[in-house]
């Protein structure tokens, strides 16, 4: 019997077994249709990861008070507080001294000093509670990986002037704010001069301003010092240089240090290995649909063999081989898999695209990004569910394969 005789019987028995047929189908479209989202998901996260903590990011280097995990607890040891001396969360900070110190290091091109804090901003009457970050505004604009969308970014020369981030600008107030709009800071009023590319509320503003506003942040105190390096190859390097400039300085011990140098680097691929393993977890539950769709599949088929013995019988008669019923039911689950797979492609791009919205397009995983499907993944899962229907059939169209034919005619 020729294949495409086979195919045609396979086709007419989807065709006549509508309602089980499509149950089936349903469990396969599940399946399919949760690994394209999540996949999609996935790669869509580690595309806005890259575009963020890309290009600059790669030489940036971020120096804040308190001991990384793993190390003791923030606060364990303040400045000055070697010889096993102990200090409170408060004594642990970064100041003037420490920023002295990593300036006569080599290998660094640019440093920024940051204080941030949440402050009561007010517009037209409308008020709220957003972050502000005051940076030295000599260097930020070399140094952010934020990008302007509309007027500039801050410079040597400002005082009393600010940039905010997109959603403050368009969506936080009854009236979106525009370039020169003046907005009330703790009743202190500021010019915006620049308008973030991103989906944030926070205002960014020169620290020496900023000290003025966050009344709890002490002159010369930073919550965090953004260094970028000269060549971003020798970053892992200049990183140890610092490390032990700061030891020094603080009369810490390596077990005692109480500071943390993070680079770009690191957090990438923290998140990196984060959503890895949020994924896999993702994948494994879209594979047990996949699995409850397989034994959908195979309970179809065993019932179709059930339902169809008698006609097996006949076409065995007839002349019909044992290979040519094995690839009817093999036809037939594998087609029951490729319908299955693409319904469930076209809902799970359907799915990955509003998941996004579903969970918070103001999360930070999707403040820039969303979702991403590829053609990969989408020849991906049209192999897999066909596989997944193949692989089903297997054992059911050998059953059927191996009817006698006698014995075939003879059941009822």
């Amino acid at each position: 019997m020729k294949l495409s005789k086979c195919f045609k019987h396979a086709l007419n028995m989807v065709l006549h077994s509508k309602l089980r047929s499509w149950l089936t189908i349903a469990g396969i479209v599940i399946g399919v249709a949760s690994v394209i989202a999540i996949v999609s998901l996935g790669e869509g996260m580690q595309n806005t990861m890259e575009d963020k903590l890309g290009g600059l990011g790669a030489d940036i280097l971020t120096v804040t008070a308190g001991a990384s995990k793993g190390d003791r607890m923030p606060g364990m040891f303040g400045k000055g507080g070697g010889g096993g001396q102990q200090a409170t969360e408060e004594d642990v900070v970064l100041d003037r001294s420490d920023l002295q110190a990593i300036k006569g290091i080599s290998g660094i091109e640019l440093i920024d000093t940051n204080i941030k804090g949440n402050v009561e901003v007010s517009y037209i009457g409308k008020s709220g509670s957003v972050s502000l970050t005051g940076v030295d505004q000599k260097v930020w604009a070399d140094i952010t990986l934020e990008e302007i969308a509309e007027g500039r970014m801050l410079d040597s020369a400002d005082q009393n002037v600010i940039v905010v981030g997109e959603k403050l600008a368009e969506d936080y107030f009854d009236q979106p704010l525009g370039i020169n709009k003046m907005l009330t800071i703790e009743n202190n009023a500021f010019r915006i001069v620049g308008i973030l590319d991103d989906k944030s509320t926070t205002v960014y503003m020169p620290i020496n301003m900023a000290y003025q506003v966050l009344e709890d942040k002490e002159n010369g105190v930073y919550d965090s010092i953004i260094i970028k390096v000269k060549d971003e190859d020798n970053i892992n390097e200049t990183t140890g240089k610092i490390e032990d400039k700061l030891m020094v300085i603080r009369h810490v011990t390596e077990k005692e240090k109480d500071f943390t140098v993070t680079s770009s680097q690191q957090m990438q691929q923290t998140r990196s290995d984060m959503m890895q393993s949020m994924e896999i977890f993702l994948l494994a539950i879209a594979a047990v649909s996949l699995i409850v769709g397989a034994i959908g599949v195979a309970n179809t088929m065993f019932t179709s063999v059930l339902e169809k013995t008698k006609e097996i019988g006949i076409m065995k008669a007839i002349g019909a081989r044992n290979k040519d019923i094995l690839m009817i039911f093999l036809f037939n689950s594998g087609l029951i898999g490729l319908v299955g797979g693409v319904i469930g492609i076209f809902l799970g791009i359907f799915l990955s695209g509003a998941l996004p919205y579903l969970m918070g397009e103001t999360t930070m995983m999707f403040a820039r990004g969303g979702t991403y499907v590829s053609l990969s993944s989408v020849l991906m899962a049209v192999f897999v569910s066909v596989f997944v229907g193949v692989i089903s059939g297997i054992v059911p169209a050998y059953q059927a394969s191996k009817l006698k034919p006698v014995d075939a005619l003879r059941y009822e």
